[in-house]
């Protein structure tokens, strides 16, 4: 008798837009020159050629890991995604040289909210590549991610690039 009442319950959907963590220019996965992140074995996900900076919030969630190195950051979005957020490649090497935190573990973030500095000069002259992979790394527990088709350069935190329903 409820469900004639109130119609059927439709399960409900959750969804979170993804934006830009960095300025710059936004490539495929694939194109990144590390098999880890090309060939996906963490997830899904983009990678940025920063032409600036700073990293910020790309979702509303918490900071769930922040590396002691600060070169990586893990931020839990409201829908369950758990992204991850690597400055450059081969910069755990760094040992956190040429990177500022602005967050901690535990600590909500709201998209655009600063997360991270980094010192690119640093990055080009002693890591292998300044390239940013964002990766979803239960991307298995998630019903669609959809990369936004035709980004090119992005500013951090104003365009969306990708969209996951839970």
């Amino acid at each position: 008798m409820l469900k004639k009442l109130f119609g059927k319950r439709e399960e409900k959907q959750w969804s979170v837009s993804v934006y830009a963590p960095v300025n710059g220019k936004v490539v495929p996965l694939e194109d990144v020159p590390d098999p880890v992140f090309a060939e996906k074995m963490m997830g899904e996900g983009v990678a940025i050629w920063p032409d600036h900076d700073l990293v910020v919030a790309p979702v509303n969630g918490t900071i769930i890991q922040l590396f002691p190195t600060k070169h990586a950051i893990g931020i839990q979005a409201e829908n369950g995604a758990e992204i991850l957020i690597h400055i450059g490649l081969e910069t755990v090497g760094l040992k956190g040289e040429g990177f500022t935190s602005y967050v901690q573990e535990g600590d909500k973030v709201k998209v655009g909210e600063k997360l991270i500095g980094f010192d690119q000069s640093i990055i080009r002259e002693q890591a292998a590549s300044p390239i940013i992979p964002m990766i979803i790394t239960n991307s298995a527990e998630m019903r669609d991610i959809k990369m936004k088709d035709g980004i090119n350069q992005v500013t951090a935190g104003v365009e969306e690039i990708i969209h996951i329903n839970k």
